[in-house]
């Protein structure tokens, strides 16, 4: 039996994004148990893996982090899907013989899935291909008799990345008469989620829920599996929707859409512009416009959900 520790991307969608590469690690290593160290997030989408036995939450605090390393048994490898400092630091206080770590300034080129996919290629001596992005023991919510319409208009990295409420809106009020609609959003989210909720009311669309900060990452898991459609920013909702082959329009302002795109949905548009400016990877737009953003209308939006079929 193979021990493994694996330290997960801080983000929920970055974390979904490792699972090819881990997947090939399992495959290379045959009878492993893992043991995850992440985020609650990170940890919490993929603790149902069949091979993980146990999860550490990264604490803040430096002693209390500390010790829970130092009660760790031996391991037999340890992968850091981070590269921070503090990533650097769990590595040197981590049990095990081999230990590795990704650096971002190494993997520059291709998607995200690909760079974390090469880090255990290059760890292990091994040529595998990053497949599929894959979830676990997922519990599906019962169907509705309409079809599910999923909005998230939040992104948890910065208010560039949001796409405008009003415009969220427009679009699910001008596909309220074919879909049931669900607003999803994260605890910092729930302003912006109650914006499209007054402008919903105000259209007299009352096919919805809000969900935002209301159910855990495990029923957000599922609540998207049972979508028809999915409308999002680029976030890590956007991930699961990938890996669960939902229909998606993602909508791209300065992110680097080649590197975080959808991976292997073939029911995935892109809505972006292509202004010079593009991609300035900012929380906020340092010009001040935030015409990446600004610029995408509604229409273009339906357009691209009409040319997913």
């Amino acid at each position: 039996m193979i021990k493994i520790l694996i330290e997960l991307p801080t983000w929920l969608g970055d974390s979904v994004m490792t699972t090819p590469a881990i997947e090939n690690c399992i495959k290379y290593f045959g009878n492993v148990e893992i043991t995850l160290l992440g985020s609650l997030v990170s940890t919490e989408v993929l603790k149902s893996h069949p091979k993980v036995i146990k999860t550490y939450l990264l604490d803040k605090n430096f002693i209390y982090l500390y010790k829970t390393l130092k009660s760790f048994d031996e391991f037999d490898v340890f992968f850091s899907f981070r590269s921070s400092f503090r990533a650097k630091v769990i590595k040197f206080l981590v049990p095990s013989q081999s230990k590795y770590q990704f650096d971002n300034k190494k993997y520059i080129k291709g998607h995200q899935v690909e760079k974390y996919n090469n880090f255990v290629n290059d760890s292990l001596k091994i040529n595998t291909i990053a497949s599929k992005l894959l979830l676990h023991n997922i519990k599906l919510v019962k169907s509705n008799k309409n079809k599910l319409l999923g909005i998230n208009p939040g992104a948890s990295y910065g208010e560039a990345k949001q796409w405008y409420p009003s415009r969220f809106s427009e679009v699910a009020i001008e596909l309220s008469s074919e879909y049931d609609i669900i607003i999803f959003g994260g605890p910092g989210e729930k302003e912006i989620a109650e914006d499209i909720e007054k402008y919903l009311i105000s259209a007299g669309v009352n096919n919805y829920q809000n969900l935002a900060a209301k159910i855990s990452i495990r029923e957000l898991i599922s609540r998207v599996s049972n979508l028809d459609l999915f409308i999002t920013g680029d976030s890590g909702p956007m991930h699961l929707a990938a890996a669960l082959q939902i229909p998606t329009v993602s909508i791209f302002g300065p992110t680097k859409f080649k590197e975080t795109a959808q991976w292997m949905n073939k029911k995935s548009k892109i809505v972006r512009k292509n202004l010079d400016c593009q991609p300035c990877m900012k929380r906020v737009c340092p010009l001040k416009h935030h015409k990446c953003m600004k610029m995408i209308e509604a229409s273009e939006v339906l357009e691209a959900v009409n040319n997913l079929n």
